[in-house]
Order: C-alpha cells, then structure tokens, then sequence
C-alpha cells in the first residue's frame, strides 16, 4: 500500500482529494499545497569491455539485496544527471567513468511505492581499481546475453537485452 500525506505538510490542515491538472489529487484548502506524486530520477551506468557489461550485486542490507544491476542510483536534489551518474558509479564500483551517450530511458514500476525514471548511459573508464562499495557487494562483468539469474531491476533485462549484439562502449 503506497502512503500519501494525511495533513498539509505546510499548514497542517487537512489535505483533500480535489481535482487538479485533470486527476484527483491531495489538496490543501487551506494555503493551496498540491501534492503531486511525481517520479524521481534514477541514473544508471553501462561500462562494457570485451564485450561484456559490468554488473553489480546488491549488498544484503540494500534494497534488492543479494539481486543484481547495473550500477545506479539517484540523482540528488541540486545535482547534474551526468554527474549522479559518474558519483554513483564511483560509490559503487570504485572507478571513475567519463558517460557518453544515452544508452536508454524507462519508467521503472517495479516499486509501488517509489517510481522512479531511469536514464541510462554509456561509459568509458578513465581510472580508478574495481571494487564493490556503498550498495553493492560484488562487480562482475558478464555478456549482456548470460546475466545472472537473479536481477534486481525488469528494466535492466530490457536495457541487456538492447546491449545483445549492440557494441555500447566498444568502440
């Protein structure tokens, strides 16, 4: 069951369903707060070498533990895209990556409670020593056509599925 704000997180008041920009939304009468239930953004990073795409597992305490994904994760606030990109990959993997272009973009619905969009770019690493940090546990590069059965994410199966055949990052 996705929760959704009871009071005005504002002014306190009551929030009501009232129609706005088409939907029914949670209102506050009072000073106007609508609560629009927007998507956050999800970066994702695609390193490929000889063919094969670096993939991660996450770490029994993450979300999805013991399933893997390409390394990602969210983009803060105030932060570039690009740059989430290249932090998370780093936070995760250890190695510093410069992106290039846009491997894909999906809507990922596989969290009721939290859906997020996700971009997903190409890399080329520039430095750094490969070792599992922050989310993930392990980092293994496998074919895009062989993943290990257990992913954590039904959109990175599509994004694998793209990469079968495609020369991301092998250039």
């Amino acid at each position: 069951m996705t929760k959704e704000f009871v009071f005005c997180p504002y002014c306190a008041k009551p929030l009501v369903d009232a129609e706005r920009g088409g939907r029914q939304r949670k209102t506050c009468l009072s000073c106007n707060f609508v609560n629009y239930r927007n998507p956050t953004i999800g970066v994702a990073v695609v390193l490929m070498q000889n063919e094969k795409v670096l993939l991660g597992r996450r770490s029994i305490n993450s979300s999805y533990g013991g399933q893997w994904c390409i390394p990602c994760g969210h983009v803060e606030w105030d932060e570039d895209l690009r740059d989430a990109g290249v932090r998370e990959f780093e936070e995760e993997t250890g190695l510093v990556v410069q992106l290039g272009d846009v491997v894909a973009v999906h809507s990922n619905f596989h969290n009721p409670q939290q859906h997020t969009v996700g971009v997903w770019f190409e890399a080329t690493m520039i430095s750094g020593e490969m070792i599992a940090g922050d989310d993930l546990d392990k980092v293994s590069f496998y074919p895009p056509s062989e993943p290990p059965a257990e992913m954590a994410f039904p959109t990175d199966l599509l994004v694998l599925k793209q990469l079968c055949g495609n020369t991301v990052g092998n250039k």
